[in-house]
């Protein structure tokens, strides 16, 4: 069923459906309605000689430059041919489809100012799988997405290049071949296509989503440690949490809890420390703190992905036309600089409680590197190694790139969001973050095979489904290719989704 775009109500979940599984668009009539009658006040007051914006004027330090009439059309061409100026390798499909669905929701609202042919050419593109090839880097995240916009708008004049059916063809040959006549670029056209932080709004939705479900398997590899260290568990009670009023750690708290039901230690059957180290007892505040983290940075993206992102605005029903800054991306990098530090944050404690299991001064009993044959054997001492190097990969990525503004355009653009770094080193921290989110699910399934009491329903079934591709470490051998097994099934969410067919959603 497809997704209908009336400029409100996109979600994170409809980015993910849209531009990863493939899911269709469709323009609601209403949206249609109001892109015509917006263009419709822009033709009549080009006809009265309005000067507008990035319409009838240059762009940025050339905004005091007044078109003639014959320069307006063409205007446009040069405007996508000066901005697609980006370099380096392609990003990945699914941000461009990402980009384009939250470029179109954008137009629905009717403040845009474009052809209503624009708009449902890239509902059509989306639909019949046509991708522009785009640059990953050339965005400074204010006047929107201009560079990777730009490589999107080249197909609106059949130009530029895109992906079909598997192949990167010429752009407009990718048209031909998916039947979707080339609209060409008339005034306003162009900038509305571009003027919008949505390249960057798309990676962030896609991370959100993919950072909530790594999030909740780190409280299933947290679960699984806690059993194996013989953790005292009344720190995870509801009512401690409920006091202070966290919800983050109300939710990790109940998921872990949730978790342990049936073993043990939950049910008091194994000796515990009065009081733990905070890498232990601490759990719930720190993946409740990077929950309660991502959810507002979702807010923050989903009211983006709503939003009219775009400048000039248009308003119909006033006649009126603001030129402002509605393409600034600091609303979206901010919180997605701190989305990124809460997931080292929860990475370096994850490698803490791996130090726990394997350091026999920490580890409440377990054989030194959870080796039998200590001395001979090195168990996995070098796993601590690969997860520091990781975690260290994750604290250069993370200082924030919302502070990191240049001045462009002749100090015209003298203040930029930077959110493309931030959403592109996002990635690189989260990819660390399941390599070193693998190397404790495997330090922890070696140390309950030490164990000889019952662990929970959600503990057992994580531990299961590792041992179907990680065995028991009895004597040393290479470890790369289980570490690597590890980062792709916790990528996989593989763990997550058997555990949430048996306790229920980790939510």
């Amino acid at each position: 069923m497809a997704i209908i775009i009336n400029g409100g109500g996109l979600t994170i979940e409809d980015v993910v459906n849209v531009a990863r599984n493939n899911e269709k668009a469709k323009l609601h009539p209403d949206a249609k309605d109001r892109i015509r009658i917006c263009r419709n006040m822009l033709n009549r007051k080009m006809k009265t000689g309005e000067i507008m914006y990035g319409v009838n004027t240059g762009i940025g330090e050339f905004s005091e430059v007044v078109l003639n009439d014959k320069q307006v059309k063409d205007f446009q061409k040069y405007l996508i041919y000066n901005h697609a100026a980006g370099i380096g390798d392609p990003a990945p499909q699914e941000y461009i489809r990402g980009a384009m669905l939250g470029r179109i929701n954008v137009h629905s609202h009717g403040n845009s100012g474009c052809r209503l042919e624009i708009t449902q050419t890239l509902v059509d593109m989306l639909n019949k799988g046509v991708t522009p090839y785009v640059c990953q880097k050339g965005s400074v995240g204010a006047s929107g997405d201009l560079a990777p916009m730009s490589q999107i708008a080249l197909l609106l004049m059949g130009e530029g290049k895109a992906y079909y059916r598997g192949d990167l063809l010429d752009g407009k040959e990718a048209m031909n071949r998916a039947g979707i006549p080339i609209p060409g670029l008339e005034a306003r056209d162009g900038l509305a296509t571009i003027n919008g932080s949505n390249v960057l709004t798309a990676m962030s939705a896609l991370f959100l989503f993919d950072a909530n479900n790594w999030l909740k398997q780190a409280e299933i590899a947290a679960a699984m440690s806690l059993e194996a260290l013989k953790a005292n568990m009344r720190p995870y009670s509801p009512k401690l949490h409920e006091a202070r009023g966290f919800k983050g750690a109300i939710r990790s708290a109940n998921a872990i809890q949730k978790l342990i039901q049936g073993g043990d230690l939950q049910l008091g059957k194994v000796a515990c420390k009065v009081q733990d180290a905070y890498s232990m007892r601490s759990t719930p505040q720190v993946i409740g703190t990077a929950h309660d983290a991502l959810a507002y940075a979702r807010s923050q993206v989903e009211t983006e992905l709503n939003g009219v992102g775009d400048n000039p605005v248009f308003f119909p029903e006033e006649d009126l036309q603001l030129s402002g800054a509605n393409f600034q991306g600091s609303p979206v990098a901010l919180p997605m600089d701190m989305a990124g530090v809460a997931i080292t944050m929860v990475s370096v404690m994850s490698e803490r409680r791996m130090n726990r299991l394997i350091n026999p001064a920490l580890s409440v009993g377990l054989p030194a590197f959870l080796t039998k044959g200590a001395g001979m054997f090195s168990g996995m001492m070098l796993s601590q190694y690969t997860a520091d190097m990781q975690i260290v990969e994750q604290r250069i990525l993370s200082m924030p790139a919302s502070i990191q503004s240049i001045p462009a355009a002749a100090d015209q653009e003298d203040f930029v969001s930077m959110g493309m770094n931030t959403a592109i080193k996002n990635f690189q921290i989260l990819d660390n973050a399941y390599g070193i989110l693998g190397i404790e699910f495997m330090a922890a399934a070696q140390a309950l095979d030490f164990r000889d009491y019952s662990f929970g329903k959600g503990v057992e079934k994580a531990k299961e489904v590792i041992r179907r591709y990680v065995e028991f470490l009895d004597i040393d051998r290479p470890l790369y290719d289980d570490h690597t097994k590890m980062k792709e099934i916790v990528e996989s969410c593989e763990i997550l989704h058997e555990i949430e067919g048996v306790v229920g959603p980790l939510e």
